[in-house]
């Protein structure tokens, strides 16, 4: 009998079921450590913030901070002198910790600059975060509604992306994956290749089928 003749009507579907775990579950822990990330440049620019405001700190002094931020991380992607002046920007825009509970903390650091430079009323801002966390959009899909405003035209049912696509699917999702800052963040670059990751997801879901007992075998990527 043949490996094919041999595997049980329910495997597919256990199988699918498992691999939609697995995407839900890592893309559960990015969307945690994205917030993180968003927390720590919220608190750099809320401590740049204060040293301006009562230490008389220039843009030379910033400019320096950035230098030995990057000297002491050079894994990480987010110290440049421009990104500082972001977290001063998002810090003045933002005040308070409760900033992580809001939907603009669960978005890449690359959508909440789009919001900084393209728009200056807070609750416009909110609003096209939370559509943008909502159906999932990319940057760019982001940046397009902003510059058609988006928000004059439609109420907050844009589109039906969140009833079509499953959220470790969408534009946003795969974003997050790939963000520069986040690998950055977790010194990923220089430690872990994208194969890497790849092969320990893998090697994941081949224990967890081994662990199911006979009839079930991991088949392909």
């Amino acid at each position: 009998m043949s490996d094919v003749a041999a595997i049980p009507a329910e495997y597919a579907a256990t199988l699918d079921a498992l691999k939609t775990r697995v995407r839900a579950a890592r893309f559960t822990a990015q969307r945690r450590v994205n917030t993180e990330l968003v927390r720590l440049y919220w608190q750099i620019g809320t401590t740049i913030l204060d040293r301006q405001q009562s230490a008389g700190w220039g843009s030379d002094l910033v400019g320096r901070l950035a230098t030995d931020l990057r000297t002491a991380f050079p894994e990480m992607k987010g110290f440049s002198r421009r990104n500082l002046f972001y977290m001063r920007g998002f810090a003045a825009a933002r005040t308070g910790e409760e900033v992580v509970q809001q939907p603009v903390a669960q978005l890449p650091w690359g959508h909440i600059t789009v919001l900084l430079n393209r728009l200056n009323e807070q609750e416009r801002r909110d609003w096209y975060a939370a559509q943008a966390l909502e159906h999932g959009w990319s940057r760019n899909v982001l940046e397009h509604y902003i510059a058609t405003n988006a928000h004059e035209r439609f109420t907050s049912a844009l589109t039906n992306c969140d009833r079509v696509l499953e959220r470790t699917d969408s534009d946003l999702a795969q974003q997050i994956t790939r963000d520069p800052y986040v690998l950055g963040f977790l010194a990923l670059d220089a430690d872990a290749t994208e194969r890497q990751l790849e092969q320990r997801l893998v090697n994941r879901i081949i224990d967890t089928l081994r662990e199911l007992g006979t009839g079930f075998a991991f088949v392909g990527r």
